[in-house]
């Protein structure tokens, strides 16, 4: 479809007629995102609010059809790319956003963190380094003021606004970590994700764990063990050892969805539940 039918085609989306708007929206939508400056075009110039409120759907089920996608691909193909999968669930809510940021502020952390390590560090020293990069030089913090706020779950505004929950934080630490090759692994505790530091001995093997929403405290085996039996749970694997990157970007979109239904948007949380299916399929 060319640019002219496509215009033709917006003109038409103030027709009052239910049927003919839905064949109207389902042209423009699986022409996909290249129509959407057309669209974006047509609601500035438009004076109708039937018409700029039908644009902005369109845009949004567009948007949104890519989110999927890309969600779906990645799960496919690119799941040991963390990053690319929390830029994926942040382009649900930030489609335009210009993600060269986020790269260069995980650069910048990281190029901190290297001008000051020492291959000689203990695992503790290494730790003692991050926490101070982190933490206490760029200010990243866990948000208590407002936990349940959805910002905590997209990455670009946690690095902006320097305040996330437990997993965001992990999250921005571990990929701190990785390319400074220290072997830290996200651990999906429940009620509270924490990070693991393997030994370098035994790479199965725990040496210990960092809270990362306590501006990277320590913690020993024990005290995960304490905090299971609290809850009741056993003490399983699957609640000790560094879990895989799907089940991460699982966690996020379950904690979105929990952020939504504690504000009541019922949309933002059945989209967010449908990307969730998604992935479990």
């Amino acid at each position: 479809m060319n640019e002219k039918e496509i215009k033709a085609l917006i003109s038409l989306l103030d027709d009052p007629d239910k049927g003919i708007f839905q064949e109207i929206e389902h042209k423009l939508i699986t022409c996909g995102p290249e129509v959407i400056p057309l669209l974006e075009s047509s609601w500035e110039s438009s004076f109708d609010p039937l018409s700029q409120s039908r644009i902005e759907n369109i845009i949004h089920k567009i948007q949104f059809d890519q989110v999927k996608n890309d969600l779906q691909l990645w799960k496919l193909n690119n799941q040991e790319d963390l990053l690319e999968g929390l830029l994926i669930i942040n382009r649900y809510q930030y489609p335009n956003l210009n993600e060269d940021q986020v790269y260069y502020q995980l650069a910048e952390l990281r190029r901190n963190a290297w001008y000051n390590l020492m291959y000689d560090m203990s695992p503790l020293e290494q730790v003692k380094l991050l926490n101070n990069i982190i933490f206490r030089e760029f200010g990243l913090s866990g948000n208590t003021s407002n936990y349940h706020d959805p910002q905590n779950s997209f990455i670009h505004k946690v690095l902006e606004s320097k305040k996330g929950n437990p997993i965001s934080l992990a999250c921005i630490y571990a990929l701190v970590a990785e390319k400074l090759d220290i072997p830290v692994y996200g651990v999906n505790l429940p009620k509270h994700f924490v990070l693991a530091f393997m030994d370098s001995q035994d790479p199965e093997k725990v040496a210990f764990y960092i809270n990362v929403f306590n501006r990277g405290q320590i913690m020993r085996e024990e005290d995960i063990f304490a905090f299971l039996r609290q809850l009741n749970l056993p003490l399983s694997d699957e609640y000790t050892l560094p879990c895989d990157n799907l089940s991460i970007i699982k966690r996020v979109l379950r904690n979105l969805i929990a952020a939504y239904e504690h504000i009541d948007n019922a949309e933002k949380r059945m989209d967010i539940e449908l990307l969730l299916r998604l992935l479990e399929d």
